[in-house]
Formats: structure tokens, sequence, C-alpha cells
């Protein structure tokens, strides 16, 4: 079992994404992708509607030095999602907490506006992963997605995810409790997927 899974940082194409290590000027449209309203709400990032609002689409010296040393990072992997009509990154997928006695890591991704509504994260889910499953030793892969997200769930589910579990109101906004939902996808159910078995 290897306990640097990832440390080849690989640029995966696609026809309506690319997924690479992220560059400097990705590193600069990362600060907007962050300060998007959506993206703070979905990601759990905020507690209130108003504070999606008037956010710095610049990114501090500390964030911006984080995703500088993500391609030095043997035990996860941070690829920034680039649409392949304007060459902008709008996104990132990350597989990370890597496990290594349990073969399992953990699956985000989030999207900016300028790369909502094209297909971007299904197709960038499927090749990340695709990728761990083809090029490392990983076993299950997990996500966490809240209720208010549908959206999302409903890419995960395309992709393979199974909900396994429900965290009830594991989430606080806008004073509302919010329950949010494991889901895994585990290496034989994609190898099914791949023979086009059912799942």
């Amino acid at each position: 079992m290897s306990s640097a899974p990832f440390l080849v940082k690989p640029t995966l194409e696609g026809e309506r994404a690319t997924l690479r290590p992220f560059t400097a000027p990705d590193i600069d449209a990362m600060g907007e992708v962050l300060a998007d309203p959506e993206v703070l709400k979905l990601t759990g990032s905020v507690r209130t509607t108003a504070e999606t609002l008037d956010q710095p689409t610049q990114l501090d010296a500390r964030t911006r030095q984080w995703y500088e040393t993500r391609g030095t990072e043997p035990d996860r992997l941070d690829l920034a999602i680039i649409d392949p009509a304007t060459g902008l990154c709008v996104g990132e997928a990350v597989l990370n907490e890597w496990s290594e006695p349990d073969a399992s890591c953990n699956f985000r991704i989030l999207i900016g506006a300028a790369g909502r509504g094209k297909g971007l994260g299904v197709e960038a889910t499927r090749m990340l992963v695709d990728h761990a499953f083809r090029s490392t030793d990983v076993n299950r892969i997990e996500l966490e997605v809240y209720d208010f997200n549908p959206r999302a769930r409903h890419v995960y589910e395309q992709s393979g995810f199974v909900e396994e579990g429900r965290r009830r109101q594991a989430f606080t906004f806008d004073g509302s409790r919010i329950d949010a939902f494991i889901m895994s996808i585990l290496r034989e159910e994609w190898e099914r997927r791949q023979l086009g078995a059912p799942q």
C-alpha cells in the first residue's frame, strides 16, 4: 500500500473540463471563485447569507501560499478545474484525507459562477475518481454534501457515489439546521461501472 498515492500530479483532459496542477494564473483566479456567494454557502464556509456578500476577490498571502504548495503534497491531490472554452480556472477538485491503513480518501469539488451550468462538475468528478482508482491503491472515496445542495448530490450519484448515511442537523445556516449526507464509492463498485454491470 502506498503512503504517497498522489505523488504524481497529472493533467487530466476531458471533453468539457481539464484538470491540472495549479499554475500562477489559476491561483489568481481562485480568489474570485472562493469569494463566490454560492461557493461560500454550499461548502459551509460561512454561517449566514450576509457573510457571503462583499467578500474580497484577492487571495490573502496565507491562502496563496497554501495553493502554491499543493504540488509538493504526496498524500493529497489538488487540481485546478479549467474550462477549455475560456482557458480559465473556474474551481478545484481535490482528493485529500488519505488513510493508508484503510486505503481511503475524501473527495471535494467547488466551482465558481463562471464554470457552473456547463457540465464541468460532472466530468471533473468522474475524471478524478477514475484517475484515483486507475492510478492508486485507493479502495474507498467518500464525501459529505449538505441537504441544501441537491445539484451536487445528483452529480455525485451520476458518478457512482452511494448515500450511506445522514448527519442530522449537522450544520447551521441562517439559523436553519441542515442535514449532511455521507456518500462514498468503493473500488468494486467503480469496477462494475467500468464493465457496465448493474450496481
